[in-house]
Formats: structure tokens, sequence, C-alpha cells
């Protein structure tokens, strides 16, 4: 079970608010940052995309994009976003292989069990093509625990998530960190990690 129920629902009955507290992604710079290592017309995959801001960012400048999401209410949202294949799924449902150019895992993954991490992320290096690029953040610390608003989180360190990255056959390029507020009020400190899939693999 890699999917919390209970993160599920706060979703569910979040997803206006939470698209709102997100609105502003086209000004990250994370995101431009891998928009900038994209070929034009990239084929992406957008893993727990939430309203679908960034995909539809990315639709924009002409990339395929395919979304994905646990909750309906998110799904409903991102499907609405112009040019953007919006679909239901948890992580487990990832299963294609060489399927995608680039694979966007912002704050996604962060939701599932630690333990689950190295078998998600060998799903979805194998649903990425040789070379393909591959984003993540996660929040960084040690441990799990549930915020306020009931959310399942797994902390990382830096050095932890790189591993796990390499472990799974990714090679890490660029790594930011920074801090934000998060949909719960409290300030949590993050990694995101840019990475390229071996092209011989």
């Amino acid at each position: 079970m890699s999917h919390d129920d209970q993160t599920i629902r706060v979703y569910g009955s979040e997803a206006a608010r939470y698209a709102d507290v997100t609105k502003d992604a086209g000004k990250d710079p994370v995101l431009r940052l891998f928009l900038d290592h994209l070929a034009p017309g990239s084929s992406i995959l957008d893993l727990g995309c939430g309203p679908g801001i960034a995909s539809g960012i990315m639709a924009a400048e002409g990339h395929a994009v395919t979304a994905t999401d646990a909750t309906p209410e998110m799904v409903a949202l991102a499907e609405a976003q112009p040019g953007v294949t919006a679909r239901l799924a948890k992580f487990d449902d990832i299963d294609e292989v060489a399927a995608y150019d680039a694979i966007w895992a912002n704050f996604s993954l962060l939701h599932a069990p630690r333990a689950d991490l190295p078998r998600h992320l060998a799903a979805l290096v194998t649903a990425l093509r040789p070379g393909g690029l591959f984003h993540i953040g996660m929040k960084t610390g040690t441990g799990e625990h549930r915020d306020t608003l009931g959310r399942l989180y797994t902390y990382v360190t830096e050095t932890e998530l790189a591993g796990l990255l390499r472990a799974a056959g990714l090679h890490p390029v660029e790594t930011r960190t920074g801090a934000d507020t998060g949909l719960d009020g409290s300030v949590a400190e993050w990694v995101t990690i840019l990475a390229r899939k071996r092209a011989d693999d």
C-alpha cells in the first residue's frame, strides 16, 4: 500500500485551496531549470500532478504532458489545463516502458512510505527513455510523520535522496535546496534534484 488514503482525502477536500496556493508555479526557478533541459516536444509524465499548474506550463511550451494523481478532484483540475492529458493513478500504477523523455515528480513521492521509494523509483526509471530527464522534489529531514492536516510525509536527507536516485540508475545533475510555507502553514526545508537516466541502460 503505497498511497495513504487519509492523505488522498485531504487533497480531495483541499483541492481548490491547494490550486490557489500553487497558482504561481510558473515562476518556480526549479520548473524553469527542468524546462530548459528539455528537447522541443518532449513527452513528460507529471507524477502526482495536483491541480496541474506545472503540467499546463509544460504543455503551453509545446510538450506532450501526461499528468497523474491519486486524487480525483486534482485530476479534474489538471484535465482542465489546455493540452494536458490527466488520469487517476497511484504510484504503483506507473508501468510504462521507455514511454517518457522526462518525469516531473515534484513533491509527490514524499507521500510514499520510505520502504516503497526504491520500488517506485525503479518503476519510474523503467518508464523513462535512455538519457531521459528526471526531477524530484522532497522535504528534507528524517523519519515520517503527519502534518496538522493529516497528510503523511516521508523526509529524506539530500545525501539519502541522491543515493536512492543513483541506485535506481539515475545520475544527479543539479541539486537545489530551500524552504517554503506549505498548505498547513508550517515552513519546511526541501531539496530538488535534477537527474538523467544513463543513456546506455
